[in-house]
């Protein structure tokens, strides 16, 4: 087995008395999708300043595709591709001018840069649409232009910073196919992203962050196996029956039950499927409880996230471009 793509050791990083890194190891093999969650100012804005040589830690080091962040920033830089929360693209300028432009920025000379661009137009599906004007491309079609920018160098490391932010769910799908696309090509990918449904889909490793400390780390699999097998899942019409219904399914289970008061959605895991199913609704039904739904199901990540923060993940709304002015995190 080669080299990870992505190793660090011990990263610390402080921002006065704020600490936005204590102590954290990360390894992404080659070739794969890793999730980098986390709540706000959990540290993983900070991570990815480090990783991609935007700062210095204070102690502890990291390696990327090869090199050391510090003493060989300038080696990976040319092997490491990011891309910020929102398009970097010129919306007048048509795609095929957008990548022509970045392909000069990094060098290469005119004719170089030509032949990227209608590479990457064609790979990310958007040769149909290359001389139109960006301004009237979708949201999911800017995203793949920009995660094309991002590739100019085809770099063997790509960094994407919540790449679906704000997109509209078929948008979403598009820039997922391309991500899945880079990978199957070879390409490593960090991912950092509030979406946990996205993580679920795209990553073959999650490593979630709270409070600048590495708290999870595994596949999403081993993750959500952690809070059990399968699960009884009750949602109420009414949020003063929660109690009411968390007594029932405790006994029920013999096990503690969980309430989510936002989604008036009571859960434990079970053993007996069928048995405690019926058992759950004739119990309901004689309490007088105004069940919405009921249903067994796997645990998501959604509720690993809450089980392991103690809150549901909030969408960002910083503007983080490929520029080194990029805002920081620090933690609450």
């Amino acid at each position: 087995m080669g080299e990870p793509a992505i190793a660090a050791e011990g990263l610390r990083k402080r921002y006065g008395d704020t600490k936005a890194l204590d102590g954290v190891d990360l390894t992404v093999p080659a070739g794969t999708v890793h999730g980098l969650l986390g709540p706000n100012g959990a540290g993983k804005t900070t991570m990815v300043r480090i990783l991609t040589t935007l700062a210095r830690p204070d102690a502890g080091r990291a390696r990327v595709a090869g090199h050391d962040v510090v003493r060989e920033a300038v080696r990976v830089r040319a092997r490491i591709g990011l891309v910020g929360q929102h398009a970097a693209v010129d919306e007048i300028l048509g795609g095929r001018q957008n990548l022509v432009m970045f392909g000069r920025l990094y060098h290469l000379n005119a004719r170089q840069a030509r032949h990227r661009a209608d590479e990457l137009l064609e790979r990310f599906g958007l040769d149909g649409v290359g001389d139109r004007p960006v301004a009237t491309y979708s949201g999911g079609m800017r995203r793949r232009l920009d995660l094309a920018a991002g590739m100019i160098l085809a770099p063997p490391v790509l960094f994407l910073d919540e790449p679906t932010t704000g997109l509209d769910p078929r948008a979403r799908i598009e820039v997922w196919d391309a991500v899945r696309a880079l990978a199957a090509a070879g390409t490593t990918v960090l991912l950092t992203t509030q979406y946990l449904d996205e993580a679920d889909r795209l990553a073959d490793g999650i490593s979630v962050l709270d409070h600048g400390r590495l708290i999870a780390a595994g596949t999403p699999g081993e993750l959500k196996s952690e809070l059990g097998g399968d699960r009884v899942d009750v949602v109420v019409r009414e949020a003063a029956d929660l109690p009411r219904t968390a007594q029932i399914i405790t006994a029920i289970t013999g096990t503690p039950a969980e309430t989510d008061p936002e989604a008036l959605r009571v859960g434990a895991p079970v053993i007996d499927r069928v048995g405690t199913l019926t058992r759950a609704v004739r119990a309901l039904d004689d309490a007088g409880v105004a069940v919405a739904d009921i249903g067994l199901r796997r645990p998501t990540l959604d509720e690993v996230f809450l089980r392991l923060t103690g809150h549901r993940p909030v969408p960002e709304t910083r503007d983080t471009t490929r520029s080194s002015t990029a805002k920081e995190e620090a933690p609450a």
